[in-house]
């Protein structure tokens, strides 16, 4: 199985610039990775200590933020290296200031691991929730470079738990520790035999918790919503907003909505704006409008979104409606505020508990989003209950990031001490 995967890991690598052509995304999965010696061989000396961080895409990155943040201030003379597989996070963070170095991971063959890990010659290599490179980790062991999994999640469909799946678990075997964020996951990697993990939780928890100690004040989102009722669309999809563009075209002037859509580009953002009736202003139009004579406020900007959150009485979060995959509910969760969601949330672990707990709802149709709404409009008692359990159940799963950096800066001791 190890001389089929190098077979074919290394076939792949070599047709990359054919595949790069095929569309806009697999050119920058291609050409990015063309540049990621170049960049580590500058920005990275022989006498640099290093912490290297591996985040499949902008959802573990996310992950990765609160212990990459606890050892950039415990270690601040060491530099930090993020590496990304897909284009969708390397695009969105290639230019945060968290990390010394980020580029794309070349591709798992033998020699493109042993020059990537010459280069950047780790102290410590985390690897955020998912990706199992075997030549990496085979790599790192060599060295006797610790690695370490964190907010790991494992499923029964893994080849790791298939009859057939004994290179990838001995690729397990070359690391040092899992800290997972459920007991399905600790279970089943000790049903393998493997005695070194911990269940931890999710590290996002950590994250979003501390928005709240933050400075979220936006001066135009309190003036656009004045003393109306705010309801909050974060990262919508057309098929989220056919679900509630009915609800926002008949609602009552006492409510207003900010809605941040997934797609800001002018063709997109024109398309929702001429969906609703309902006086409307972007936000590249705030500057010349009085903006509470408007009744909804469109987002066609980012990095506002946790911090609008923070104005919202109820929000809808998007991507559920769809087969993209649903957006994160842990931001809005974190102010106390009811969620809604779409209906195609099945693999994320986080909506369905708090779901069960009635901090959530999900609908499958308009009808059923404006029954749901209406209930939160109208009810505040129900409204304030619905969200205190969503903050509950934000504080209540805190404590994975303390519990990780611990470990890690025994590891680094260790490591430094030989």
């Amino acid at each position: 199985m190890s001389v089929l995967y190098n077979f074919f890991i290394s076939i792949f690598n070599g047709i990359l610039p054919v595949i790069g052509l095929l569309t806009p995304k697999l050119s920058l999965f291609v050409s990015g990775r063309k540049e990621s010696f170049t960049i580590v061989k500058e920005k990275i000396s022989e006498k640099d200590h290093v912490f290297w961080f591996h985040c499949a895409s902008l959802g573990e990155y996310e992950q990765g933020v609160p212990v990459m943040e606890a050892l950039k201030k415990k270690y601040p003379d060491y530099k930090l290296v993020v590496t990304f597989f897909s284009p969708s996070g390397y695009e969105a963070k290639k230019k945060s200031t968290l990390a010394d170095v980020i580029v794309y991971l070349p591709m798992d063959t033998k020699s493109n691991a042993r020059k990537f890990i010459a280069y950047v010659h780790p102290e410590l290599a985390v690897f955020v929730k998912y990706e199992f490179w075997p030549n990496y980790l085979k790599t790192l062991q060599s060295k006797n470079v610790p690695a370490v999994f964190i907010s790991t999640v494992f499923r029964e469909n893994q080849v790791f738990f298939k009859w057939y799946g004994g290179f990838m678990r001995k690729a397990l075997k070359t690391i040092d520790y899992f800290f997972v964020q459920d007991t399905i996951s600790r279970d089943l990697i000790r049903s393998q035999g493997f005695k070194n993990v911990t269940l931890s939780g999710d590290t996002r928890f950590d994250r979003v918790s501390h928005q709240i100690e933050m400075d979220n004040r936006v001066d135009f989102i309190s003036e656009f919503i004045s003393d109306r009722l705010c309801i909050v669309m974060g990262s919508s999809w057309p098929e989220d907003e056919a679900v509630f563009i009915d609800y926002v075209n008949q609602a009552s002037d006492t409510v207003c909505f900010i809605i941040a859509p997934h797609e800001i580009k002018d063709s997109s953002v024109r398309a929702l704006r001429h969906k609703i009736e309902k006086s409307t202003v972007l936000y590249s139009e705030k500057d010349e409008h009085d903006l509470a004579e408007h009744q909804v406020f469109i987002m066609n900007a980012i990095g506002y979104l946790s911090r609008v959150y923070s104005y919202a009485n109820i929000a809808y979060v998007g991507g559920a409606m769809g087969t993209g995959g649903l957006h994160n509910i842990l931001e809005p969760a974190t102010f106390g505020i009811p969620i809604i969601i779409g209906k195609n949330f099945d693999k994320f672990r986080e909506a369905k508990q708090l779901q069960k707990l009635a901090g959530l709802f999900s609908v499958s149709k308009s009808e059923e989003f404006s029954k749901i709404i209406n209930k939160l409009v109208e009810d505040k008692k129900f409204r304030e209950k619905t969200g205190m359990i969503a903050g509950h159940f934000i504080n209540s799963n805190t404590g994975a990031t303390h519990m990780i950096v611990e470990y890690l800066e025994a590891k680094i001791t260790a490591f430094s001490n030989r």
